[in-house]
């Protein structure tokens, strides 16, 4: 991905501008709606160090296999982020995306908490 492109979170922003320096590790998210966009880009870009440092210990898998996974991510809607307080957050999201032709949506609540400064990715119920 070249940094002038699109972001793939759907910010509008350039790659450079938005969720480029986050995967490159420059600087953390400044909220949980950032750390869900840039893991929704990174699902994008098939980045497994970044998604797998920004889970939270306790709910992390010891390993993803993304380069076997053959969705085409095409889009990601925020509906609300929502501050419970200092360390705890959610995020209401769609994403879209196609398997082998096939239209599919992922519409989850995750769960966010702040520990040293960092977000990090705890886990999220699906909704209908």
């Amino acid at each position: 991905m070249k940094p002038s492109d699109a972001c793939p979170c759907g910010s509008g922003k350039p790659y450079a501008a938005c969720c480029g320096p986050l995967h490159a590790g420059e600087k953390p998210a400044p909220t949980a709606e950032a750390l869900m966009r840039s893991r929704y880009a990174a699902y994008v870009l098939k980045l497994e160090d970044y998604l797998l440092a920004t889970w939270h210990a306790s709910t992390r898998p010891s390993e993803l296999d993304l380069a076997a996974d053959d969705s085409k991510w095409l889009g990601l809607e925020v509906r609300a982020h929502q501050l419970q307080d200092e360390t705890h957050a959610t995020v209401d999201f769609v994403a879209r995306y196609r398997i082998a032709g096939r239209g599919h949506r992922l519409h989850e609540l995750s769960r966010f908490v702040r520990e040293d400064g960092r977000w990090y990715y705890v886990d999220g119920e699906f909704l209908a």
